[in-house]
């Protein structure tokens, strides 16, 4: 049985790591564990660049507390402004010993509200439970769920982006 170590314990993030895995792999067995580890980000990453770097660094410190496994995911969402606009996504970073594996979200843009909060300091699932009267939507379904009424929940959110990092493992011959 393969071991995944997940860089959160965040109930989505977990949920949506075994279904990617299971879908990727239908005939392996997997065990998976949720651990808390730093991101070395901050607390709402702005940019592509640093919300990649909170999944990598994600990663990289779950394999620091658990060596043992044979993956270790981080999942870093963000938020990056554009034209007095803001869009939020995540990255996804899956790594064995030998391969590294990356993909992002597709990524929506915020209303105004949520906004003009996150632009005072505030992270963006706070934002949301403020703007949306919810309470801790972060570990539910998060903007995306909230914004599209469940059409498109966090969880399913991140699985499209669970299963396109674990390309170059489900192809190993032409990504070593």
């Amino acid at each position: 049985m393969k071991r995944v170590i997940i860089a959160s314990k965040n109930p989505v993030k977990i949920r949506a790591v075994r279904i990617g895995f299971r879908k990727m792999f239908p005939n392996e067995a997997f065990k998976f564990k949720g651990v808390l580890v730093p991101s070395g980000v901050s607390n709402q990453p702005i940019g592509d660049r640093e919300t990649m770097a909170g999944a990598n660094s994600r990663a990289d410190n779950a394999y620091k507390v658990v060596k043992g496994a044979d993956y270790w995911v981080g999942i870093e969402g963000g938020v990056e402004k554009i034209s007095g606009e803001m869009e939020t996504f995540a990255w996804v970073v899956i790594k064995s010993k030998n391969v590294v594996g990356k993909a992002k979200t597709g990524t929506f843009f915020l209303p105004k509200e949520v906004v003009d909060l996150v632009n005072k300091g505030k992270e963006l699932g706070d934002a949301d439970d403020i703007v949306f009267g919810r309470k801790n939507s972060k570990q539910k379904n998060g903007a995306v769920g909230i914004l599209t009424n469940d059409v498109l929940d966090r969880t399913r959110y991140y699985v499209e982006a669970v299963i396109l990092a674990l390309i170059p493992f489900k192809n190993l011959k032409l990504y070593q």
